[in-house]
């Protein structure tokens, strides 16, 4: 339905102040969000949307009530959901960049080597396909070796010219580049002004990566190749692989090239330039290979191609080390209380983002060969040790999370238990069990406070993978090596790899389900939605195959949405939950000062300050948050819980030892901490105490409604 064109959109009223809810990362429903049963869109489409409820337009309070569902812009359809799983190594090297620390050389840095880890993970990409459909199809099953049927004849390859059989086989890792291209070209559908002009950003890239991808594929068939022997026709193609490939990277080298205005014309036609070398020298490869009639090497593997992957997955963890490096730097130069805003959440996602692509493409080696019965000797020395680094990280990770759990617990609980002392200081001998459950829930709620130091252990975890990929340049397998050093029985290590390569596939079919009770399930994606809305919120800076941001449509839609309601009526109370709150605020930047005149914000389980600004120090931080509160006049109030894991104030805490904030400056007014549960015991006639809250909006909580009938006052006071 088109906006503005909703069969609710009556003329100005008198008194009358529209409350905009806007939903987080749970995605309820229309009629959830209004509290008010069945609703009806107003204006918007299926995918985001303005609801009013069917009943009545008039909501408690004499507020007219409407509602913002804007869950299904990150996902959509449950195929699409799956097929963007795939994708989230890309959309986590795209994540890490928005992570960049606040210093503006060190931030450069940070971006530089997110884009090259980015173009990295897409060379992996093609590494592991390539992988696949030349050495174990092409090479071992129809030559060297002989693969379980019927795969030792496809497509009647069988006994053809090894360079024939490798050509026809390339196409599979083409088509797996043009999937790619494809899945990350949808956008949302665009509302007004963009939000981040990054698609020229995002155009640029793509043509980089994809002549990347074809580069390499070329490298790989054209090193085999000239293993025996090279003739001036391969000598001049490798040499334009390997010169694209270096081409390609030092338009990522050179800090803020993609980004400076002055350059855009000419990185652009270098970057469309380099695309169509590429496709050219992808074919011209093709034919040589087909039309060389020169005797192929005889080898096991296709030769140099064990070579190239170790190189890749090598370059990778040297990359990783390196961001890793430089933001512990960052790190140990300012306040380590707040670790992530000193950028470490770059280092952190990173690797989550190459081990993941990693696990993915080794796997993807690994149990092809399995399949096909290929690997006679095992599979190639770089997947093996990929997998075992995969594995010995997510022990370490889990061994990691387990031990800072257990030595936090003491001083979460402390900090808990004077909470719940100033809260509930009388206590009676009913109350005591829950008593301990209020202080359980908030000693977890302040994990969240954990994650620097989580962070910086995290990132120097990387070194496990640096030092696997080093192992591997000894040519020393990991049976070897344990065998040697540890003094092992053979076999252990392949029992390790084995269980690394089905805990990799485990969380590929974990993931693939998550993706499907994401969609479908609120109490799936409320839980572990955040991930994947967080990730698809920021726009693609350094992977342009990552699935595309839904605020460049959100957020204008809301600011067309807001200055549309306060023209029709006295104001608009923004009300912001979670997720929510951030879209909300970056709306409130883009409105008109006449429009902002007559807005009012209300966020509760915010996570702007608590998480936001810590992992987007240069992006969401406290100046920006500031700004928002000048442009509504500091009609800006913030509920908070202490329960709350995620959500917290924005300015001032007003914890139990906090000194009183400034009277003088307007922030310190904002924030509201809110008791929860609101008491230990059931009211008189209740048999059940009241509920913990926690993370839950509570729209209909007695402290909610007097917010909105504080922030309604100052609008029709204002206006």
């Amino acid at each position: 339905m088109p906006e503005g064109t909703g069969q609710h959109d009556d003329p100005p009223r008198e008194h009358d102040v529209v409350e905009l809810r806007v939903h987080g990362v749970s995605g309820a429903e229309p009629g959830t969000i209004l509290g008010q049963g069945p609703a009806t869109q107003v204006a918007g489409d299926d995918s985001g949307g303005f609801h009013r409820a069917e009943r009545s337009d008039s909501g408690p309070d004499g507020v007219t009530l409407e509602a913002y569902r804007w869950g299904d812009l990150p996902s959509g359809t449950v195929a699409r959901t799956l097929s963007l799983v795939l994708l989230l190594p890309f959309m986590l090297s795209n994540l890490a960049v928005w992570m960049r620390p606040t210093a503006r050389r060190g931030g450069a840095w940070v971006t530089m080597l997110c884009r090259l880890l980015a173009l990295d993970l897409t060379v992996l990409y093609v590494v592991s396909t390539a992988g696949v459909a030349l050495d174990l199809l092409a090479w071992r099953c129809l030559g060297a070796a002989r693969c379980r049927g019927p795969f030792d004849a496809v497509g009647g390859l069988d006994g053809r010219q090894v360079g024939l059989r490798l050509a026809v086989l390339s196409l599979l890792p083409i088509a797996a580049i043009a999937f790619l291209r494809l899945l990350g070209t949808r956008r949302p559908r665009p509302a007004g002004k963009p939000l981040w002009v990054v698609e020229p950003l995002v155009g640029r890239l793509r043509a980089i990566h994809v002549a990347t991808a074809l580069a390499m594929l070329c490298l790989i068939l054209l090193v085999a190749r000239v293993s025996g022997g090279a003739t001036a026709v391969t000598a001049v193609l490798l040499t334009l692989s390997v010169a694209v490939l270096l081409a390609c990277a030092g338009l990522l080298v050179v800090p803020g090239l993609l980004d400076r205005a002055a350059m855009t014309g000419m990185v652009t036609r270098t970057a469309t330039t380099l695309r169509a070398v590429a496709v050219g020298l992808t074919a011209a490869t093709l034919a040589a290979v087909v039309l060389d009639e020169r005797p192929w090497p005889s080898a096991a593997a296709l030769p140099g191609y064990d070579t190239i992957a170790t190189w890749v997955l090598l370059g990778e963890m040297i990359l990783l080390v390196s961001l890793s490096a430089l933001v512990l730097w960052h790190h140990g130069r300012g306040d380590r209380r707040r670790a992530l805003s000193r950028g470490l959440g770059s280092a952190v996602v990173a690797a989550f983002a190459v081990g993941l692509a990693g696990a993915f493409s080794a796997n993807l080696v690994y149990q092809s060969g399995n399949l096909l019965d290929g690997y006679h000797g095992g599979p190639p020395l770089p997947y093996q040790w990929t997998i075992l680094a995969f594995f010995l990280h997510v022990i370490a990770g889990v061994l990691l999370c387990g031990a800072l759990t257990l030595l936090s617990r003491r001083r979460r609980r402390r900090a808990a238990a004077a909470v719940t002392a100033r809260d509930f200081p009388t206590v009676p001998p009913q109350g005591v069990g829950r008593l301990r459950q209020v202080t359980s829930a908030v000693a977890r709620a302040r994990f969240a406070e954990w994650l620097g130091l989580l962070a910086v252990a995290w990132a120097a975890l990387t070194a496990i993978g640096l030092a696997a990929g080093l192992l591997r340049l000894f040519d020393l397998t990991p049976d070897e090596l344990a065998t040697r050093l540890l003094g092992l029985p053979v076999g252990v290590v392949g029992m390790g790899l084995a269980l690394g390569s089905y805990f990799a596939t485990a969380a590929v079919i974990a993931l693939l389900l998550g993706g499907v009770f994401a969609y479908r399930t609120p109490w799936f994606r409320r839980h572990v939605g955040i991930l994947w809305d967080l990730g698809t919120f920021w726009p693609r800076a350094a992977h342009p195959f990552a699935p595309p941001s839904y605020a460049d449509r959100a957020v204008p839609e809301l600011a067309q949405r807001i200055t549309q309601l306060t023209e029709r009526h006295d104001g608009v109370l923004l009300c912001g939950h979670s997720h929510g709150s951030a879209l909300l605020a970056l709306a409130v930047l883009r409105l008109p000062p006449r429009v902002r005149a007559r807005v009012a914000l209300l966020t509760y389980g915010s996570p702007l300050d608590r998480l936001y600004a810590r992992i987007f120090p240069a992006y969401l931080n406290e100046e920006v948050l500031r700004e928002v509160g000048e442009r509504v006049d500091w009609r800006w109030l913030n509920l908070w819980r202490e329960t709350d894991p995620i959500g917290g104030w924005i300015f001032a805490s007003h914890r139990p030892g906090d000194p009183p904030p400034d009277p003088t400056d307007p922030a310190g007014r904002v924030d509201r901490r809110l008791r929860d549960p609101s008491d230990l015991l059931p009211a008189p006639g209740e048999r059940c105490p009241p509920p913990m809250r926690g993370h839950h909006p509570g729209e209909s909580d007695p402290e909610f409604r007097r917010a909105v009938d504080e922030l309604r006052a100052r609008i029709q006071g204002s206006s």
